[in-house]
Formats: C-alpha cells, sequence, structure tokens
C-alpha cells in the first residue's frame, strides 16, 4: 500500500513536471515573430516558463483614480484600438515601411524598464501643450512623423501612421497624445491605439527589451 501510494505520487509529479514544460506559443500556427528594433532584430515571443508570474511593475491593481481611470475601448471617432496580434503586425511591418511608426508614450524612467521591442520613444510629455510648447509639437509632426506646415495650415497626405501605446488600459499618456494630435488635424484613420499597452503585454509574457 505504501509502495502504491509512493508511485501515485511519483506519476502525479511527472505529470506536473510535463504541464510545467508545455510549450506556450502566440497562437496555435504563430510561435514568434522577428522586429528590427535600434538597427537590430529582436525576436518576440512569449515566456516559456509556465510558471511566470507578471512583472511586480505592473502587478498593482488598484492605483487611483483620478488620473489612473479605465480608459474605454473607443478612444476617438475613427481611431482604430488594437490588441497584441495587430501590434505585431504592425510591428513587423514598421521594420519594412518608414510610413508606420510604433511609439512607447511613456517618459524614460519606465521606458528603460522594458519596452516593445520596434517602438520608438517619444515622451508624451513632449507633445502635451500644458508640458511642451507648440514649436516643440510641430517640430515632431514634421521631423518624425512626415507632416507638412504651409503657414498656419498642416498638410497630413504623407503623414505616417502613428501606433501609439504607455503603460496599459489605465495610463492617460498616449490617450491624451491621440487626442492632442487630432486637435492639430491629424487624421484619425492614420492613428492606432494599443489600448492594453504594456499592462497586457507584460502579462502575456512577451518580450521586452531595454530602452535606450
Amino acid at each position: 500500500m505504501q509502495l502504491a501510494a509512493i508511485l501515485l505520487l511519483v506519476l502525479i509529479s511527472n505529470i506536473s513536471v510535463a504541464a510545467e514544460n508545455k510549450p506556450v506559443g502566440i497562437t496555435k500556427e504563430l510561435t514568434s515573430v522577428t522586429v528590427m528594433h535600434e538597427g537590430k532584430s529582436v525576436e518576440i515571443l512569449r515566456n516559456q516558463d509556465n510558471r511566470n508570474t507578471v512583472n511586480s511593475d505592473y502587478a498593482i491593481t488598484s492605483r487611483p483614480c483620478p488620473p489612473f481611470c479605465i480608459r474605454p475601448i473607443k478612444l476617438a471617432p475613427g481611431v482604430e484600438t488594437i490588441g497584441e496580434l495587430e501590434m505585431l503586425d504592425y510591428l513587423v511591418e514598421a521594420g519594412k515601411d518608414e510610413g508606420i511608426l510604433v511609439i512607447d508614450s511613456r517618459t524614460p524612467d519606465w521606458v528603460k524598464k522594458g519596452t516593445i521591442p520596434g517602438s520608438v520613444n517619444i515622451p508624451w510629455t513632449l507633445l502635451n501643450p500644458e508640458t511642451s510648447n507648440p514649436l516643440t509639437i510641430g517640430e515632431i509632426m514634421m521631423e518624425r512623423f512626415g507632416a507638412v506646415q504651409d503657414d498656419e495650415l498642416w498638410d497630413f497626405s504623407q503623414a505616417k501612421t502613428l501606433v501609439m501605446f504607455c503603460n496599459g488600459m489605465w495610463c492617460g499618456q498616449s490617450p491624451r497624445n491621440i487626442l492632442v494630435l487630432m486637435k492639430y488635424g491629424y487624421p484619425a484613420h492614420k492613428i492606432k491605439w494599443y489600448r492594453g499597452g504594456m499592462q497586457d503585454w507584460e502579462v502575456l509574457g512577451l518580450t521586452t527589451v531595454p530602452g535606450s
């Protein structure tokens, strides 16, 4: 009887270990994608440790609201809200198409902790009229986004498609920037919003890289 109990415990232990070592894909068909980040290729995949837990920086559930209030799925008319799979598609395309720019809107202290490979950091403060100025905002729109200014009028016909994110569904940094850009006339269909941001990215165990 004692031997049988020991054998049963060994069997259960083996099953547990096997379950903990199961592969973690992105989808049933997709294991990983490769993107370009700061001139180097980076493979994005999910953490393969079945016991992995979320990064402690994103474990707080009750940030005070305001200002950390839950954002709606539809941020503004015409602005597409995307998820992780769409974000991966844009990251891949951004490495091939200069007309797509994936933007981490967070401040550098957060970016240094880790960012999404293939994104560039443009802190939200630089596009916020309360913390920046029209000259700086204008320079970013022309030099980084491809917009053209003629006197006081903006031409966005050749402007890039912007894919923006910040810390998650409670973060107001990228939403604030998106609304500011739309006030300047930036076309809504050229703005994509990854609402889940770093919170969801980390929860899913997807690859991050240290921000420069």
